[in-house]
């Protein structure tokens, strides 16, 4: 999975029903003509990850299409979910509060 650029966000929470902070990443993919995946309009991944103290996980995440925001059927492989939420992990401190 190559991320050819990303925008990270924080989620308000203003009524402080969740625990710790929640951020929602934009991240557009670079998609071989050949996979399943891939889409002309091209790919991108839309995902929430959660911080509480020290630790950190993917809460959620969606593939979409460009241009459309169509919903793919599609989930990610163990090992490409694996590195989304690494990324994420790396890139959360990013958001402005």
């Amino acid at each position: 999975m190559e991320i050819t650029s990303y925008q990270v966000e924080w989620i308000r929470d203003p009524f402080q029903i969740l625990t710790g902070k929640r951020y929602e990443f934009m991240l557009d993919l670079n998609i071989d003509e050949e996979d399943d995946l891939y889409t002309p309009n091209g790919v991108y991944i839309r995902a929430v990850y959660s911080v509480d103290g020290e630790q950190g996980k993917l809460v959620t995440y969606d593939l979409l299409e460009k241009g459309t925001d169509r919903l793919l059927e599609f989930d990610l492989e163990d090992e490409e979910e694996q590195e989304l939420a690494e990324f994420c992990s790396q890139h959360w401190n990013e958001a402005e509060e």
